[in-house]
């Protein structure tokens, strides 16, 4: 990967971008936790110091983290709305309408507004799932003047089935997703522009979102503070400008815009602002929607518009522009990461899921994380069961010694050997593995860094996404079994806390302790259970498992009070080199160390049978390829010695679509370009 490259190759770009920053991290220290037992919905979680009394014993067990969540799993007014149906479900023996009469009309968006606003998403049939948690937020929220536009059919038939208000932006758009930075992510962008075109000149507010993002809040009432504004848009601002809920201080805010959160009134500077923007984007189609917005507005910006309000004169010297504070219309970074509108104690309204590296897969994930994300019953009940575990961390690896490269995979060695094992009793059992959370030392970005962003407000140690390590997207592939074994499947750290896990799950528990083999009632009998807690010998062998847990197969829950030291590996060697394959594609990598070319620096999950193995980056470009890959020539583009070319080109895409160095990027012109060097060249036709 040559994010590096880029980085030292153009420091324009480097700079524009470390502005810029378009991506995400998960958050999760600053601790917020759900129960339904208590009266409180979330509560603060001071930081964690070398003197907390909790980390007095030598190992941290981080199962405490199940009173540690970072994320509310629901917000105050969210529980206490009223939850009636909005929805307005057809009967089934009513013949679909013709497409004519999902036309955006004035009409259809006057029969959804309410106090002159229309709240607007869209999407083609691959954001479906996003869509309908966008939906049931709101309809949590008791919020109904919304409108959904399909970008297929496929999803306006599916979405009118379910009762979701839909119109037909006759786009005939892909039902697949398309991808970040392609040609056709570009085409939805100036769909957008286009909608905001067709609405505003029917006289209405329009607040315009991206599907990957969800309310928290009900955001009318905020946007009814500001009046005068003619614009209220969101930001990728990591620094907070403001400590409250007030508009950020424009003259403060370094970052991008960011469009997918922003309110638009119906007046002529935004009208004009509007079709400037959509003219813009159809003279040169190499020019990124967000990126042409930014252009235009920062023509002109200045002087403030009063003394109070926070808003700024912009564009063309009339237009009234306000900043959204990112602490509460969050982005991924602010939300999942730094959990700023914990640390200033306010309640968010919106958090985007942008800062983040795994794809749409990876936005997914964070949201089932922060128990955000609305899926089917039987996500929460798979076949075979859970399987879980309480991972143990030395307080030393947490908390002894500064917060750098070397501590940080000290931490995440000793957390990922862990997860492997955990990964092949799961194969073993044929259950779906609970991943536990991730500690971290120093934030994932795209530039070089020194650990975190300087003003931000990350606090170290902390619980970050799954996907600061691991390529979630990459676990969810589907790969041929007779060269990878059986598919693992797998959930998200907060699963079983989740208020949509069935109680027929949280009543079907097995408590397995490990023990040392000979100890009292620690021997290999699958009917032996002190206290409902079965005891269970260490450095146990395939046959063993299969011989205790047969008689479990009936139990939803299984969780392990450890891993260390709980399987000695697969009888078949076979087998286990399968699993072994499968495997070393499922880590990413931390991004970046300064003065040193490629910048990156590979988890390797097998890094302990590794001697002298150490956290430094790949030191010629050569040895640039992930642990899943070795015997890759990238200059004559061929493996040796190698059986799997085909799987690691998709590992490569996976690290190409993330590194904007080797990708469709765009730099301070907001011209594309594509940086092309050694296996960027070879697959560049495989992901454009």
């Amino acid at each position: 990967m040559a994010c590096e490259e880029v980085a030292h190759s153009r420091p324009v770009f480097l700079t524009i971008y470390t502005v810029v920053i378009v991506v995400s991290s998960l958050y999760v220290f600053s601790a917020i936790h759900y129960s339904s037992t208590t009266s409180s919905a979330w509560s603060s979680f001071p930081p964690l110091s070398n003197e907390d009394p909790r980390l007095l014993d030598r190992t941290f067990d981080a199962s405490q983290l199940e009173t540690m969540h970072a994320v509310p799993s629901a917000f105050p007014e969210l529980q206490n709305v009223s939850r009636k149906p909005i929805l307005n479900v057809p009967p089934r023996n009513k013949k679909m309408p013709p497409l004519k009469e999902f036309r955006l009309t004035k009409e259809l968006v006057q029969q959804r507004v309410k106090d002159n606003i229309i709240i607007v998403t869209f999407g083609n049939y691959a954001f479906m799932d996003f869509i309908l948690t966008w939906v049931k937020q709101l309809n949590d929220l008791g919020v109904s003047n919304y409108l959904v536009g399909a970008m297929d059919t496929k999803l306006l038939e599916a979405l009118y089935w379910k009762g979701v208000p839909v119109f037909d932006m006759n786009s005939h758009m892909s039902t697949m997703d398309v991808g970040w930075g392609s040609p056709t992510f570009h085409k939805m962008g100036r769909e957008k522009v286009i909608l905001i075109n067709s609405i505003l000149p029917f006289g209405v507010e329009l607040l315009m979102c991206d599907t990957d993002m969800v309310w928290l809040k009900n955001p009318l009432p905020y946007l009814a503070r500001y009046p005068g504004a003619d614009v209220l848009t969101s930001s990728d601002q990591v620094i907070p400008t403001v400590v409250d809920d007030s508009l950020e201080v424009w003259k403060e805010v370094g970052a991008a815009y960011n469009i997918g959160i922003f309110h638009w009134r119906p007046t002529e500077s935004a009208i004009k602002l509007a079709k400037e923007w959509i003219e813009l984007l159809v003279a040169d189609d190499k020019i990124w929607d967000q990126n042409g917005f930014n252009d235009i507005v920062h023509r002109e910006l200045g002087p403030s518009v009063d003394e109070d309000s926070g808003l700024v004169y912009a564009y063309d010297g009339n237009l009234k522009l306000g900043i959204l504070p990112s602490s509460i219309f969050c982005s991924g970074h602010t939300y999942f990461v730094q959990g700023m509108y914990q640390q200033l104690r306010l309640e968010p309204y919106a958090v985007h899921t942008t800062f983040q590296y795994a794809g749409t897969e990876g936005k997914r994930h964070r949201l089932r994380e922060a128990m955000l994300f609305d899926d089917p019953p039987e996500y929460y009940n798979p076949p075979g069961g859970f399987l879980s575990f309480r991972p143990s961390i030395p307080k030393s690896l947490l908390l002894s010694g500064k917060h750098t490269i070397g501590s940080h995979f000290i931490l995440i060695n000793y957390q990922m050997k862990q997860i492997r094992t955990a990964l092949a009793i799961a194969s073993l059992l044929n259950r779906t593995l609970v991943m536990p959370p991730l500690w971290c030392r120093i934030d994932r970005l795209w530039f070089p860094h020194p650990g975190v962003l300087e003003g931000s407000m990350t606090r170290q140690p902390f619980l970050c996404p799954l996907d600061h390590v691991f390529e979630v997207n990459a676990m969810l592939n589907e790969l041929p079994e007779d060269e990878f074994g059986p598919d693992i499947d797998f959930r998200e750290y907060s699963i079983l806390d989740n208020p949509s896990l069935p109680s027929e799950v949280k009543k079907s528990w097995l408590d397995v302790h490990l023990c040392k083999e000979g100890t009292q009632n620690c021997n290999a009998s699958n009917n032996v259970t002190v206290g409902g807690v079965l005891k269970f010998p260490k450095h146990s062998n395939e046959e063993m498992f299969m011989k205790v847990f047969s008689s479990f197969k009936d139990v939803k829950v299984i969780q392990f009070s450890s891993m260390q030291d709980a399987f000695t590996g697969f009888k078949d060697k076979e087998r286990e080199d399968r699993f072994r394959k499968r495997v070393k594609h499922y880590t990413g990598i931390w991004c970046c160390v300064t003065d040193h070319t490629p910048g990156h620096i590979y988890y390797d999950i097998y890094w302990d049978e590794k001697p002298g193995w150490k956290p430094i980056p790949p030191q010629t470009s050569a040895d640039d390829h992930p642990p899943c890959c070795r015997g890759y020539n990238h200059k004559q583009k061929i493996f040796k010695g190698a059986s799997f070319p085909t799987r690691c080109e998709d590992q490569y895409r996976i690290l190409v679509e993330s590194c904007p160095g080797v990708h469709i990027f765009v730099i301070a012109s907001y011209t594309a370009f594509i940086h092309v060097e050694d296996v960027g060249t070879y697959l560049r036709d495989l992901i454009v």
